[in-house]
């Protein structure tokens, strides 16, 4: 999930006034999640892959003028005339961008500036939707909620790249210092549930948002399967790493042990310590390791390698969804919960933690489904061209905002990612 935009399935919002009351919502959460930094930290980017706060929040802003405002306001003029080249992200269609890697180089404009662009933005986007005629709503509406949409995929994509720019830092600072530790203690045995397989279907149908790359709809033929009915934990992983895990090539794809050879890896990212005194780093700083909390920031290739190491696998998407189907999104532990961090799964019956937390690896490469097409023009250039390479991971995380997550759902990284909220959930063959 690189933070762009995707093509929207589904119904518009009814009313103008509808869609502008959750415009304004989904905006004033990305300014209220930056309010615990400093001006310091609003340009630091850590590495090519995350990006600078302030960074986000222009090109969120960026994304409403250039595909909303100019062509459909009369009258628009953009905000800045660099600002295009500034903060588009990939878009080759819209036109040339500033490198993604030297995006941390942009001392200016300064935070102040890029707010005053938001607002700039929030009072013309107000004023189309409270201006347009029946004719135009609901070709303006969609494009608004699919911009709301990739607005929420940046505010997890923010606190994310705020963790890896803190734990640049030798300092360990915290994002937050008045989140809660996560409570400890032993989670439950975990329990492997039969899955009946069979013909299934996969992907959006009906009313409601989706990408692009949530359908067609199609029909999947699965085997009989098992799943975990929660996720591998820290205290679970500890064992991987106790017994040499990070040293034994046989239990490795083979770019992925390469991978742990050339950057050294002993242990998830964000854990520092041996042998019996791990810590971990979170937002809220550097805490003691909770072996029941859900393991995270785990590459694709270490989540397969464990995987091996328990004598399981990772579940297809197909197996994840088939079970997920029927799984509230409402019910997991996202960001409205404010903890920032996984949470151990609670007590009960049937299929934990199916939301939120954390990401899952699945065993499936970022593909498209059959009969997909990437939807017309710029805004569905990011799908289509990204379909190699990559990993599909489903569920959510704890940084997911509350809202964004649904069964369908594919997220999808390189599979050497680990500054991600990513860990797994074991499958089996019948």
């Amino acid at each position: 999930m690189a933070g762009v935009a995707r093509k929207q399935t589904g119904p518009v919002p009814d009313t103008a006034d509808t869609l502008a009351k959750r415009y304004r919502s989904v905006r004033q959460l990305t300014e209220a999640l930056i309010a615990p930094l400093d001006t310091e930290d609003m340009v630091i980017q850590s590495m090519p892959d995350t990006s600078p706060p302030k960074w986000h929040l222009a090109h969120t802003a960026w994304f409403f003028e250039t595909f909303i405002l100019q062509p459909r306001l009369p009258g628009y003029q953009p905000f800045h005339p660099r600002y295009g080249f500034l903060f588009n992200s990939y878009y080759n269609q819209v036109g040339p961008f500033h490198a993604r890697p030297q995006r941390g180089l942009l001392a200016r404009p300064s935070t102040t500036d890029v707010l005053a662009y938001r607002a700039h933005v929030d009072s013309h986007l107000l004023e189309l939707l409270h201006t347009a005629d029946h004719a135009t709503l609901p070709t303006v509406a969609p494009m608004v909620e699919l911009g709301l949409h990739h607005e929420q995929q940046h505010q997890e994509l923010l606190l994310m790249d705020v963790k890896h720019n803190f734990h640049a830092n030798p300092l360990f600072p915290a994002y937050r210092d008045d989140l809660p530790p996560a409570a400890s203690g032993t989670p439950a045995p975990v329990t492997f549930r039969s899955c009946t397989g069979g013909i299934v279907d996969i992907g959006h149908a009906g009313a409601g948002f989706a990408f692009d790359n949530e359908t067609p709809r199609h029909r999947v033929a699965l085997e009989p399967y098992c799943l975990a009915d929660r996720l591998v934990t820290c205290g679970e992983y500890l064992e991987f790493i106790r017994a040499g895990g990070y040293r034994t090539p046989e239990l490795w794809l083979s770019d992925g042990w390469a991978t742990v050879q050339a950057r050294g890896w002993q242990a998830p990212l964000y854990w520092h310590g041996k042998d019996d005194d791990w810590q971990v780093f979170t937002l809220g700083g550097l805490r003691p390791l909770n072996p029941a909390v859900p393991v995270s920031h785990l590459s694709f290739y270490e989540a397969d390698a464990f995987a091996r190491f328990a004598g399981r696998r990772l579940p297809t998407e197909f197996e994840w969804e088939a079970v997920a189907q029927t799984a509230d999104p409402a019910s997991g532990h996202t960001l409205d919960r404010d903890c920032l961090e996984p949470l151990p799964a609670g007590d009960g019956d049937g299929f934990k933690q199916l939301v939120g937390d954390v990401w899952e690896w699945t065993a499936s490469a970022y593909l498209p489904y059959p009969r997909y097409r990437p939807a017309a023009g710029a805004v569905g250039e990011y799908n289509g061209k990204f379909m190699s390479g990559q990993m599909v991971l489903r569920g959510g995380s704890c940084l997911t905002p509350t809202g964004h997550t649904r069964a369908t759902y594919r997220n999808f990284f390189p599979p050497d990612a680990r500054w991600a909220c990513a860990g797994l959930r074991l499958a089996d063959d019948a």
